[in-house]
This record gives C-alpha cells, sequence and structure tokens, in this order.
C-alpha cells in the first residue's frame, strides 16, 4: 500500500516556474515508477512525466520536454517536478502515481495509486 499526498501548486506568470512535491508512504515505497498526471477541466487525464525507481529511466511528454524535470528522493519518500518556462495550457490539476510495474507506463489506468492533486494555475 502507498499513499500519496502532491503540494507546491499555486498561482504563477507564464514563463514562471514552480516546483511540485509527491510524498509519500509505504515501506516499498522505493520499488515503485512514479509518473505525474494532469487534468485541465473538461479534458482527459494526460500523462506529464515518469520515473523509474532506481531514477534511472525518465519519459516525458512532448509537450513539457524541456521544460518540466522529474525527480525522486527515496530516503525522503519524496518525488518532485519541477516546472519551468510554465505556459497557460499548463494550467490543471496536476497528480501523482504510482506503478508496480518496472516499464515506465503513460497510460493512467497502469498506475495503483494515486494522489489527491494540487492545482496549478498559470496566467497569461
Amino acid at each position: 500500500q502507498v499513499q500519496l499526498v502532491e503540494s507546491g501548486g499555486g498561482l504563477v506568470q507564464a514563463g514562471g516556474s514552480l516546483r511540485l512535491s509527491c510524498a509519500a508512504s509505504g515501506r516499498t515505497f522505493s520499488r515503485y515508477t512514479i509518473g505525474w498526471f494532469r487534468q485541465a477541466p473538461g479534458k482527459e487525464r494526460e500523462f506529464v512525466a515518469a520515473i523509474s525507481w532506481r531514477s534511472s529511466s525518465t519519459y516525458y511528454a512532448d509537450s513539457v520536454k524541456g521544460r518540466f524535470t522529474i525527480s525522486r528522493d527515496n530516503a525522503r519518500n519524496t518525488i518532485y517536478l519541477q516546472m519551468n518556462s510554465l505556459k497557460f495550457e499548463d494550467t490543471a490539476v496536476y497528480y501523482c502515481a504510482a506503478d508496480s510495474g518496472l516499464a515506465l507506463a503513460i497510460t493512467p489506468a497502469r498506475y495503483d495509486y494515486w494522489g489527491q492533486g494540487t492545482q496549478v494555475t498559470v496566467s497569461s
């Protein structure tokens, strides 16, 4: 069992930066692949980034590549999403999720545990 709690969302101007955190609990957290997803009003939940349990592999959606960075600190049971050069279209509720599989999955259905989400609003 893994519990996830996101934080760090807020209101930021276009071009600005935010760092989201995802605090995890559970003894086997370090063995999970972690993904970040986002969902804007009226849209489906979409993949943003994922990181393997050893941080040896990362994968990004094309829309955020070069602007967002995912990282994890297994000693602190925390995953981060550094978001730079934010755009209006990045506005959404951001969720972190844990997947017990080894591959970096981009499909929400593959993930076993989800946080409650944190709102990111980018003003144009």
